[in-house]
C-alpha cells in the first residue's frame, strides 16, 4: 500500500477570516482544518499570534481536557544508523560526533524507574536503526519484560521500519505505543532522507495502527521546508489519525547536512503549534526535540497555552532537554495535572 496524501481541496471554507473560520469549524464542530486553511494559519501575522494561540488552547481544552501526558525516552542503541536522515547526528554516514553505543538491560530498567519517579506514565525505548534485527528484537523482549516486572509504567518503542511479523512480536511483548515519524511532508521528504521512502514509513504506521498498538507519529519542522509543506505535513498527519503527534523543531547538529540551518523563530514555532492543533483537534500533541532552543522558557509556556498537551521530560536522544523538575513546576504553575497512569490504558 502506498502513502496517500489528503486531497488538496474539499468543501471546507478558505474565504474570510481564518481564525474565525477555525473557531466555527474546529472549536464548535471538531472538523480539522485542511491544507489550504492551514497555510492561511501559518501566514497570520505576529499581531494575531496571541489570538491564534488562545483559540488553539480552547480547542485543546474542549477535545483533550487540561491533563498533560508526560513521557521519558531512552536510547537502547545510539548512533551508527545506516540511514541518512539529514537532521540526525546518529547517522553513520555523517561526521557528527555520535557513535554507536548499546544500553544494557539493568541500565534500561534503571532509566524506566527514574522516568516513573518524575510522574511520567510512559517510557519509550528508542534504537537508531533502519529497522530491528533479531538481536534487537530479542533485547527488546528481555527489556520490556524486565521493565514490566519492576516498574508501573507503559512501555513504548521506536525501532525504525517494521515487518508485519515484528509488529506482531511487539504486540506480544506488551508494547503499548509505537513511534514512527513521517519526519517531513511527502513532497519534501526526498530532501530530508534518500535511503528510504515516505511510503515505507507510511506502511509501518499503517501496520502499527491495524495491530491495535497506539501510533505515535509526528515530524520535524524548521528543516528548510516551505510554509506550504509544513501545512502539508500537518494535513497528512490528520489523514493518518495517529493517537499522538510529537512535534520536533530542528536543532541543527554539527556534521549533518542540516547543521548549517538557523533555528526557526519562536513566533513561527508557536504558529506551527497552533496550526497542528487546529489540524488535529482530538490528537495528543507532544512537545518533543528542539523546543528548548527554539522557544526557551517563555515560549515553552506559551506553547502549553497554545495547543500542546503532552511533553517529553529530561534529555532527548542526542540533545539535552530541560530539567524535568522545571517542566513539572511549570505544569503545576499552569494548573495542568499529569495524566494518571491508568487513564492512558
Amino acid at each position: 500500500m502506498t502513502a496517500q496524501a489528503p486531497a488538496p481541496t474539499d468543501d471546507r471554507r478558505t474565504d474570510g477570516d481564518i481564525i474565525e473560520i477555525a473557531r466555527e469549524q474546529v472549536l464548535d464542530r471538531g472538523v480539522p482544518l485542511n491544507r489550504e486553511q492551514l497555510i492561511e494559519v501559518l501566514r497570520t501575522g505576529d499581531d494575531r499570534l496571541e489570538e491564534l494561540l488562545s483559540l488553539a488552547h480552547e480547542v485543546r481544552m474542549r477535545y483533550q481536557g487540561p491533563a498533560i501526558e508526560v513521557e521519558g525516552i531512552v536510547s537502547l542503541k545510539t548512533g551508527g544508523c545506516p540511514e541518512d536522515c539529514h537532521f540526525c547526528s546518529q547517522s553513520g554516514q555523517f561526521t557528527s560526533p555520535v557513535r554507536s553505543v548499546w544500553l544494557n538491560i539493568p541500565e534500561l530498567v534503571r532509566a524506566a524507574k527514574q522516568t516513573r519517579e518524575t510522574g511520567a506514565s510512559e517510557f519509550c525505548i528508542v534504537a537508531a536503526v533502519r529497522g530491528p534485527d533479531e538481536k534487537l528484537m530479542a533485547q527488546m523482549r528481555e527489556g520490556v519484560k524486565a521493565i514490566h516486572d519492576e516498574v508501573d509504567i507503559h512501555v513504548a518503542a521506536s525501532l525504525g521500519m517494521l515487518s508485519q511479523e515484528q509488529v506482531d512480536d511487539l504486540v506480544d511483548m506488551g508494547v503499548h505505543r509505537y513511534n514512527h515519524n513521517l519526519e517531513a511532508a511527502r513532497s519534501y521528504f526526498p530532501e530530508v532522507v534518500t535511503t528510504h521512502t515516505y511510503e515505507e514509513r507510511w506502511d509501518t504506521c499503517r501496520m502499527v495502527k491495524e495491530s491495535g498498538m497506539e501510533l505515535c507519529c509526528g515530524g520535524l519542522v524548521g528543516m528548510g521546508e516551505t510554509l506550504e509543506q509544513r501545512a502539508e505535513l500537518a494535513a497528512e498527519l490528520s489523514a493518518l489519525e495517529p493517537h499522538e503527534v510529537p512535534l520536533n523543531f530542528l536543532n541543527p547538529r554539527p556534521g549533518t547536512p542540516f547543521g548549517h540551518l538557523e533555528p526557526m523563530s519562536s513566533n513561527d514555532a508557536l504558529r506551527t503549534i497552533a496550526a497542528f492543533r487546529l489540524a488535529l483537534p482530538r490528537t495528543i500533541l507532544r512537545y518533543a526535540g528542539g523546543r528548548e532552543l527554539t522557544l526557551g522558557d517563555l515560549g515553552t509556556k506559551d506553547g502549553l497555552l497554545g495547543g500542546i498537551n503532552a511533553v517529553i521530560v529530561g534529555n532527548y536522544l542526542t540533545t539535552l532537554g530541560r530539567d524535568p523538575k522545571e517542566d513539572l513546576a511549570l505544569l503545576e504553575e499552569l494548573e495542568m495535572p499529569i495524566k494518571a497512569l491508568n487513564e492512558t490504558l
